[in-house]
């Protein structure tokens, strides 16, 4: 691909920060001394116009390291798991059931630790070594601390996960066969973060969503490019996003405009949904009532990937849909596990909770009339049910039991031919 580092380092001007735009070098940083507002990297895309193409992006590699030239990495070492350009299906089943002709479900579960994290994760743990940092951490729902101490055992690096102590037992597990040290703290995600930023301040490490989440928040820019290359160079009409901080959808919308400003495609016209669960739906709240601001609010959700109740990007996410035209929209935690079963019966992708969210507030749209029938729609489903299973114990059939014989299955058979099982 000829992404050489002399290639990569002209390409960045340094971070700037997102409410006054003062500067600063490409550093280990992440809050601005002046107003305390958010830094993000500031690409030079007068440059990038110079060495970006369709054909150029084509010939990389089958992952999100063929889209090197628009994400944050200087050097040629990069932390390669083979994370990214997962599938986007044309979902038929789930599209007729919705009465929708052209909707898409892009299928982030197929990500080496099941979610879109290993994104974010494999730029920030490149970034970490570029840094020279010997010891990584984060502080997780879950599925982020799943991919840090994965990508960290890949590279040998030392690695701290700090996370809420009634987190679901497959995101614990899904973390300890990496043999990082896994600190549960007893108290909520917001909790567990805001003792994470004091670490921060304290010690050499790198915690990829804190001093490192200028470069982090970058990757989740990868599914929109993908989404768009996978549409044949087209950017859809409307894209459904689980949202959280509200950092993957504010970065899926600059992907979208990063790539028409490079003159990759036409002018964008995509809509932008955002998706919470009502019991942790701040950013819906704020965009219903159109406010300029997120109120926190305390999470009383089981969709626990999306819990959080200070979300760091919430401001930003309000911006991303109201720029493209996009709404917000909650569903109840009945709704979640009914999207994940909706998604599981007509196009066997078995999603966690996140993804139930996504599926019930996609159905929701289109039942409000926001969605058309003949629009191309993408559902973005971003972890593995696998890690949530809980939630579905008392919600799905159980096994039909019978004896060794056929006899027995003859039997069992019969009755449920007639509906008496």
């Amino acid at each position: 691909m000829g992404c050489n580092e002399e290639t990569q380092t002209k390409k960045m001007r340094g971070l700037k920060c997102r409410e006054c735009g003062a500067y600063y070098p490409l550093e280990a940083l992440h809050v601005c001394e002046f107003c305390f507002g958010p830094l993000e990297v500031d690409y030079d895309y007068d440059y990038l116009r110079t060495i970006v193409s369709r054909e150029r992006i084509e010939s990389g590699p089958p992952n999100l390291w063929r889209y090197i030239d628009l994400l944050p990495i200087s050097g040629e070492n990069l932390v390669d798991s083979g994370t990214g350009f997962t599938p986007l299906l044309k979902a038929e089943r789930l599209g007729e059931r919705l009465g929708l002709r052209n909707l898409f479900i892009k299928n982030d579960t197929a990500n080496p630790t099941w979610s879109f994290k290993d994104r974010v994760v494999s730029v920030a743990i490149t970034k970490a070594m570029e840094f020279g940092f010997d010891t990584v951490s984060c502080a997780s729902t879950g599925n982020l601390g799943n991919s840090v101490a994965a990508h960290a055992a890949r590279t040998g690096l030392r690695c701290f996960i700090f996370i809420p102590a009634d987190l679901e037992l497959g995101k614990i597990v899904g973390s300890l066969v990496y043999n990082p040290t896994l600190v549960a703290v007893r108290g909520n995600y917001d909790e567990v973060n805001r003792l994470c930023a004091e670490i921060a301040s304290t010690m050499r490490w790198g915690f990829v969503n804190i001093n490192l989440r200028p470069y982090y928040a970058e990757g989740s820019k990868t599914l929109g490019f993908e989404v768009v290359e996978q549409l044949g160079w087209q950017a859809p009409d409307h894209i459904v996003v689980p949202m959280a901080s509200g950092s993957l959808l504010t970065k899926v919308w600059k992907a979208l405009k990063e790539l028409h400003r490079l003159g990759l495609i036409d002018e964008v016209h995509t809509k932008v949904h955002g998706a919470q669960a009502e019991g942790c739906s701040p950013i819906v709240r704020a965009f219903k009532e159109n406010a300029e601001f997120v109120r926190p609010v305390k999470p009383n959700t089981i969709a626990k990937s999306l819990a959080i109740g200070n979300p760091a990007d919430g401001i930003y996410a309000l911006q991303a849909m109201r720029e493209s035209g996009g709404v917000a929209e909650a569903v109840t935690d009945d709704e979640v596990i009914e999207g994940i079963k909706l998604l599981a019966e007509t196009e066997g992708i078995f999603t966690e909770t996140a993804g139930g969210v996504t599926i019930g507030v996609l159905k929701k749209l289109v039942e409000q009339g926001i969605i058309g029938s003949d629009e191309t729609v993408v559902a973005l489903i971003t972890g593995c049910g696998l890690k949530t299973q809980e939630v579905l114990t008392d919600r799905i059939a159980q096994p039909v039991l019978i004896e060794p014989n056929l006899r027995s299955f003859q039997e069992k058979f019969a009755e449920l031919a007639v509906g008496k099982v």
